[in-house]
C-alpha cells in the first residue's frame, strides 16, 4: 500500500494499463507533451512515445470521434475531456454513436472506450468549467458511467473501465485531484463495477455519495456522531450500473435515507437514487428521503461557488431533520 492522491492513482493506472496491454492509447488536448492540464498524463508520452499519446486538436468531438474509429479498429482508446462542461461540444458522438454501436451493429462491433473528464466545483474555474451533469450521461443506454470517490477507487475502477469491453464515461473530481488522498493497493488491483462502497458504517440513516460528495458526506457523519447520531455513508462508485441490492440493504438497516450530489436538484441522478429506495426499501423507511444538492441555477463564478455546492452543513442539517421526524 502507498498513500496517494487521486490524480497520482490516476496516472500509474494509466500507466501500468499502457504497459499491460499495447493496444491502449491515450488522446486528448494537451496530453502529451505538457502531461495534462492536471498532469494527470505527465510523462507517459516520454515513455510510450507520440503515437500512443497524442495531442488532439481542441475538438472534442473529434477526440471522442476519433476514439470511436480507433476503437472498432481493434485499440482500446482512453481519451481526455479537459472538462465535464465541454462534453456538450462532442454529445453527437458520444450519446449518439459511441453508446450506441454495440446496440447498432447488433454485437458485430463493440467500442472499448473510456472518456475521462474531471467535474465538479470547488477550485474556482470559470464558466462550463465545473459542471455536473451525470444524470445525462447515465441516461444514454450502452455507456457506463463511473465516478471514484477515493484515490484506491481511482485505480481500481480505472483498470476495470480500461479492461472493458463497452465505452464507460469516468468522471474525476476536480477538487478531489490532489485533497483526495488515501492508501492505494500495490500491483494489479481492479475494483468490479455495480458494488458500493461503505465508506462509513452506521445505524441511524444512510448518506448516498459519489465522487466529490463523499468526503462531503463522510465530514457531516463525523460531525453528526459527535451529536450522538451514528450515519451509514455509501460511496456508489459507479451510476451505471447502480448497486441497487446494496443500497436497499443499508437503507432497509437504517430506516433513513440522505442522498447528496453536485448536480442541480431537479432531474438529477439523486432523484435516480431516491426513486429506487421508494422501489425496493419503502416498507423499511421511517422518515422522507431527502436530497442534498446544487441549485436549479448554473454553478455561480467563483466568489459564489462556496454557497452553491453542498458543504458538510447542510448534509448534516438534512442528517438531523432525517432522524428526528
Amino acid at each position: 500500500m502507498a498513500v496517494l492522491s487521486m490524480v497520482e492513482a490516476i496516472r500509474s493506472t494509466l500507466e501500468a494499463e499502457m504497459a499491460r496491454d499495447e493496444r491502449v492509447i491515450v488522446l486528448g488536448e494537451d496530453v502529451g507533451k505538457s502531461g495534462g492540464v492536471f498532469r494527470a498524463t505527465d510523462k507517459l508520452q516520454e515513455r510510450f512515445g507520440s503515437e500512443r499519446v497524442v495531442d488532439t486538436p481542441v475538438s472534442e468531438a473529434a477526440i471522442i470521434g476519433a476514439s470511436i474509429g480507433l476503437a472498432t479498429a481493434g485499440l482500446v482508446p482512453v481519451p481526455e475531456l479537459q472538462f465535464l462542461g465541454f462534453a456538450h461540444q462532442a454529445w453527437h458522438q458520444i450519446g449518439f454513436q459511441l453508446a450506441r454501436f454495440r446496440y447498432r451493429t447488433n454485437a458485430r462491433f463493440t467500442t472499448p472506450v473510456t472518456i475521462r473528464a474531471p467535474y465538479g466545483g470547488g477550485v474556482r474555474a470559470p464558466e462550463l468549467h465545473s459542471d455536473a451533469f451525470e444524470s445525462m450521461l447515465v441516461h444514454s443506454p450502452g455507456l457506463k458511467v463511473v465516478a471514484p470517490g477515493s484515490a484506491a477507487d481511482a485505480k481500481g475502477l480505472l483498470a476495470t473501465a480500461i479492461r472493458d469491453p463497452d465505452p464507460v464515461f469516468y468522471l474525476e473530481p476536480l477538487k478531489g485531484y490532489r485533497l483526495v488522498r488515501d492508501e492505494v493497493p500495490d500491483g494489479e488491483y481492479l475494483v468490479e463495477f455495480g458494488k458500493v462502497r461503505v465508506a462509513r458504517a452506521g445505524d441511524d440513516v444512510t448518506v448516498v455519495a459519489w465522487s466529490g460528495m463523499v468526503g462531503i458526506a463522510e465530514e457531516a457523519a463525523a460531525a453528526a456522531e459527535a451529536e450522538g447520531i451514528s450515519v451509514e455513508v455509501l460511496d456508489l462508485r459507479t451510476l451505471m450500473p447502480l448497486d441497487v441490492d446494496g443500497l436497499a440493504e443499508s437503507v432497509a438497516r437504517t430506516g433513513r435515507a440522505v442522498v447528496v450530489q453536485e448536480a442541480p436538484l431537479t432531474a438529477g441522478f439523486a432523484a435516480e437514487v431516491v426513486a429506487t429506495i421508494a422501489e425496493e426499501a419503502f416498507v423499511h423507511l421511517e422518515a422522507p428521503i431527502s436530497r442534498v444538492s446544487g441549485y436549479d441555477t448554473p454553478i455561480p463564478m467563483p466568489q459564489l461557488e462556496d454557497y452553491y455546492i453542498p458543504d458538510a452543513h447542510r448534509v448534516l442539517a438534512a442528517i438531523r431533520a432525517a432522524v428526528n421526524f
